[in-house]
């Protein structure tokens, strides 16, 4: 027998097979700004996970606005997510105070694939949440054409606390909003660097949801956020609710005054003296949780000019093309009181010479507080923002308005405790990431095609800046002339504004409160 010597490629070919190694492990490193990133292959697309886009926010630069990320010599492997913002919670990727990290699920073949960027902002009450949420991954929205990134942001006491020294030491004489500059940041990295991963920086998008939502909007009326994108998406988010000291659902926002105020207490009710003696301490020795002063972004004059209603009734806003809804039983989950009692004292106590006409307008039944009472509350903190919104830009603005309304649910049997709800708050977002539980008995046909449904029209969005297209049932744009809407309710199919005629009473408490007299009552 003959023996012929093999050929090297065919020996490097088999020591390569045997040893289980493959060529395209990992992408060539691509460069950014910084330096050298080198990310990973999954599933098609090339992923990079734990970008650095700001420095870290530690020691004298807590409390400060993000600076820029320091560069690295040789390849920095981005392989995993970056630990979570601080918060009260514990998420899946651990959390520190070193937290200003982005992802980028990329389905491009090359740099000059010049696709379309949907960059994604968590919510959790801008006290919690973290881009490593299973539900955030990014994979499934990635193979429908887009890049998707998402972007870590400052969230509680640490991303919101605002103090006369912080606003004596700031060259821009603010304080708070932190978090908002922070996404602000990560927007502007995105513009710089995304051409690397094969997008366009011209045909960027932002969505959230929930404060993610509320973010959204504010960086649509935000001066420092304009040209950073061309499209926004929010889903259960606005913030168009006048400031109050007292703050409730919807009326979110404080003046950089009142926060002011409120830090200080912060600051003495954590032992501290001052802000430099507050800074000493280490991160895991800040109180910082939901509902405690300084957690929330405010309107300072410089993020956020002013009461975000006036803005867009001057016309002086980001006028990019929006989508935008909320969710059939938001109410679900902030519920208006346990037992019909609760729920109209609630009422009286918030909304004052109101109560009685919103009592009225959503009523309560004698023995339980039905989904209609629970509707005031969807409407206050998400209805009528997302309302306001869609009008109040398509009377002033010439981008388009895409508003929709989430009722995708069974229908409970009557006697099942269930029995009248609808969608609760957040339920949408594992639909927009096509990230519904498969194995689920109780997943039907119809959630996944809801599911299918949202992420093509979410995607086309993105490419487009009209969610329509592919075959997709027709989406009109809305006005106060066609308020027309789509609904995601076992099919996707258009109907009118819910609950309008309550809304409408709402509106006028709304309206009141804008008002001198309205103002000075909620002091």
């Amino acid at each position: 027998m003959i023996h012929m010597k093999k050929p090297a490629f065919l020996v490097a070919m088999f020591v390569v097979f045997c040893s289980g190694i493959s060529f395209a492990q990992q992408p060539a490193p691509i460069k950014v700004n910084e330096g050298l990133l080198q990310g990973f292959y999954e599933d098609g697309l090339t992923v990079y996970k734990g970008i650095p886009f700001a420095a870290p926010p530690i020691g004298e630069l807590r409390w400060r606005a993000p600076q820029p990320a320091a560069k690295w010599d040789g390849v920095k492997q981005v392989v995993k997510f970056a630990p979570a913002p601080m918060q009260g919670g514990n998420p899946s990727s651990g959390k520190s105070e070193d937290c200003l990290y982005l992802n980028v699920w990329t389905p491009a073949k090359s740099a000059n694939d010049r696709l379309p960027v949907l960059v994604w902002i968590y919510g959790g009450g801008f006290s919690f949440g973290s881009t490593s949420e299973g539900i955030y991954s990014g994979e499934k929205l990635a193979k429908k054409g887009v890049i998707l990134v998402s972007i870590a942001y400052r969230v509680g006491q640490f991303g919101f606390l605002a103090h006369p020294e912080l606003s004596a030491e700031s060259s821009d004489h603010v304080s708070g909003n932190y978090g908002l500059l922070d996404q602000i940041s990560g927007l502007k990295w995105v513009q710089k660097n995304i051409a690397a991963f094969g997008g366009d920086p011209d045909k960027v998008t932002i969505f959230g949801e929930s404060a993610g939502g509320i973010s959204v909007s504010m960086l649509c009326a935000s001066p420092l956020a304009k040209g950073l994108f061309r499209g926004a998406i929010s889903e259960s988010g606005g913030s168009f609710g006048p400031t109050r000291s007292t703050t409730f659902p919807g009326e979110n926002m404080k003046t950089l005054k009142q926060a002011e105020i409120d830090g200080q207490s912060f600051v003495q009710k954590a032992g501290a003296s001052s802000i430099a003696d507050l800074r000493k301490n280490s991160a895991d020795k800040v109180p910082s949780g939901f509902g405690m002063a300084g957690g929330w972004p405010i309107v300072d004059g410089y993020v956020i000019p002013d009461d975000q209603h006036k803005l867009y009734e001057a016309g002086k806003y980001n006028d990019v093309s929006v989508l935008i809804g909320y969710n059939s039983d938001e109410g679900a989950s902030f519920p208006p009181g346990r037992t019909p009692e609760e729920c109209i004292s609630g009422v009286k106590n918030r909304y004052g010479k109101f109560a009685d006409d919103l009592i009225k307008a959503y009523p309560v039944d004698k023995d339980i507080v039905p989904k209609t009472a629970r509707d005031l509350s969807r409407d206050a903190a998400f209805g009528w923002q997302t309302w306001s919104w869609a009008r109040l830009q398509s009377k002033t603005g010439k981008s388009k308005v895409y508003y929709y309304y989430f009722d995708q649910h069974p229908d409970f049997p009557k006697g099942s405790p269930r029995y009248g709800y609808g969608s609760p708050h957040g339920q949408e977002v594992a639909y927009v990431f096509e990230h519904l539980d498969t194995s689920n008995p109780q997943t039907t046909k119809s959630d996944l095609n809801i599911s299918e449904a949202m992420a093509t029209y979410w995607t086309n969005f993105t490419k487009y800046g009209n969610p329509n297209g592919g075959g997709m049932p027709e989406w009109p744009n809305f006005s106060d002339k066609k308020p027309v809407l789509m609904y995601f309710n076992q099919t996707p199919h258009t109907g009118p504004v819910p609950s309008l005629e309550s809304l409408k009473v709402l509106d006028n408490y709304f309206k009141w409160r804008r008002s001198p007299e309205g103002q000075a009552w909620a002091k």
